[in-house]
């Protein structure tokens, strides 16, 4: 799927826990139209929505998306394709290994942060 070198060219995702559209718009290189338009065609993307109808995305949605992008845009696979690609048990499995890593990268750094504070404190 997405693997990080195959993904070069588009920018760290920051450690917020909510994105806006726009802000997503500039993490996977995506106009805000064609996001609302994968919303409809896949159904794990689903942002919350909030007042006013606003769309916020959290971490896992820009993983998705930027695999949804992948798949579309490198890999030549139509909106079925990917859909059912996305679908798959496989990729289940690995979009679990994926999440997986990033809490432990994310409780890595974490700790990081503690042990700093620790010492300036």
């Amino acid at each position: 799927m997405l693997e990080p070198s195959q993904n070069n060219e588009l920018p760290v995702i920051p450690g917020k826990r909510y994105f806006t559209i726009g802000e997503v718009s500039e993490l996977c290189a995506v106009k805000p139209h064609v996001l609302r338009y994968w919303e409809q065609e896949f159904p794990q993307l689903s942002p919350v929505k909030r007042r006013g109808n606003r769309r916020y995305y959290q971490r896992d949605d820009v993983v998705l998306i930027r695999q949804i992008r992948h798949l579309l845009y490198e890999d030549g696979f139509t909106i079925g394709g990917a859909r059912q690609k996305l679908s798959e048990p496989e990729n289940a499995e690995h979009l679990q290994h994926q999440h997986q890593s990033l809490i432990r990268e994310m409780i890595e750094e974490l700790e990081t942060v503690l042990q700093l504070l620790k010492v300036s404190g």
